[in-house]
């Protein structure tokens, strides 16, 4: 375990610190089962269940709480849940306390501890559009997986795929996400709070209502949202507007990132979340 005061390698540590925060605050305990489930199809739905054996050792990259742990543990031999966030980890274990076959590593995406080519399968979720060199990360996690094993990843969409009018409203709160994620912890805490109640919930709803009657909304601001709880909107209201450190990749930079990382056949989900990928690195 490293020492808590050395500065984790390709981090921010002001995004660690923001992150452990998160997960201290919304330890997804609260989080239905069901909720969760529905999350957790969307980013794993092209994840090839098939190719993992029972015996199978793998890797959650940026695991925070272990909530998406909390799904695959069972369906493996072995799960490495790697943080940089020593609070975060503490909250990974205690959620994971009933899966012995987890194991924690406080560590970066870059200077992880476990070996080069030895990993079954891989994922790394909503992490490497936080961190300073998000190739490089990469790289790291197709490293320490075998040749021919899967890496499932998620990053930040460019909007390529949404009308202009939508990209020209994440624009205009984008600024407002810069100034946010730079206040202290309480008040950027604070004003993701009233972001959550006062924008996601309502336009959630709107969507929701909007589909019952037959419309189209997969365009609609923030429909995503439209069959999650007003919990999960206040984490990712959180998160969206206390990250200081946001990149965001269109699909043909993910998949030039992808092959330059040593993946191949590489796929994309067709459906939100934006973008979920999945390569196989390349064999020898």
């Amino acid at each position: 375990m490293k020492a808590a005061s050395k500065v984790p390698k390709n981090a921010d540590q002001k995004v660690v610190d923001g992150f452990g925060d998160e997960w201290a605050r919304f330890d997804q305990r609260d989080l239905e089962d069901s909720e969760l489930q529905a999350a957790f199809d969307g980013y794993f739905k092209i994840f090839p269940w098939e190719k993992i054996g029972a015996t199978a050792e793998g890797f959650d990259m940026g695991c925070g709480s272990g909530r998406w742990a909390k799904l695959v543990a069972p369906r493996v031999g072995k799960l490495n849940c790697i943080d940089p966030s020593e609070r975060a980890l503490s909250i990974a274990r205690e959620n994971l306390s009933g899966h012995a076959n987890c194991s924690f590593f406080c560590y970066s995406v870059d200077e992880t501890a476990l070996s080069q080519s030895s990993q079954d399968f891989g994922y790394c979720l909503g992490v490497l559009h936080h961190i300073p060199d998000s190739l490089s990360g990469l790289k790291s996690c197709v490293r320490i997986l075998k040749p021919g094993a899967p890496l499932l990843v998620y990053l930040y969409y460019a909007f390529e795929n949404r009308p202009l009018w939508f990209k020209l409203i994440w624009k205009v709160t984008d600024p407002a996400r810069r100034i946010v994620s730079r206040l202290p912890y309480k008040i950027r805490y604070a004003l993701s709070q009233l972001i959550a109640a006062l924008i996601y919930w309502p336009l959630a709803r709107t969507s929701r209502v909007a589909e019952s009657i037959g419309l189209n909304v997969s365009n609609f601001p923030l429909s995503y949202y439209r069959h999650r709880s007003f919990y999960t909107m206040r984490t990712d209201a959180l998160d969206r507007f206390g990250t200081r450190l946001e990149k965001r990749f269109t699909k043909d930079q993910i998949f030039t990132m992808m092959s330059e990382s040593g993946l191949e056949s590489i796929n994309f989900s067709d459906t939100p979340p934006f973008w979920c990928a999945i390569g196989y690195r390349k064999t020898i």
